[in-house]
């Protein structure tokens, strides 16, 4: 649960910052959330990257996504009822994947 936790909040912050920002406020907070835990923090930061780069829901969010929403005459609104059930699946696959791969299952 900590790790998809640390996922929805690193997307929901890249929506309106940079995802660089997101990732340098972030991880030494998540290094000390898993060391006050007694736990490995590698997890934790993975979840930070990969949340901060999962920014679908918005056009500010990332560059890319304000490009295309110029150039596509997208509205905000087809972001966000494309983009939040993006952010759902992939908030569920990354934290499944971080929790087997880096996580305590592939400790």
């Amino acid at each position: 649960m900590l790790i998809f936790g640390i996922f929805v909040l690193a997307p929901a912050m890249t929506e309106t910052v940079t995802n660089n920002a997101v990732a340098a406020l972030l991880t030494p907070l998540v290094i000390s959330i898993a060391e006050s835990l007694g736990m490995d923090p590698r997890p934790l930061i993975v979840a930070v990257m990969f949340g901060a780069s999962a920014s679908f829901a918005m056009p500010i969010g990332y560059q890319t996504n304000t490009l295309v929403y110029a150039a596509g005459n997208y509205r905000f609104s087809d972001f966000v009822k494309i983009g939040l059930p993006m952010n759902v699946i992939a908030g569920l696959a990354s934290s499944a994947a971080v929790y087997f791969l880096v996580g305590v299952a592939g400790s």
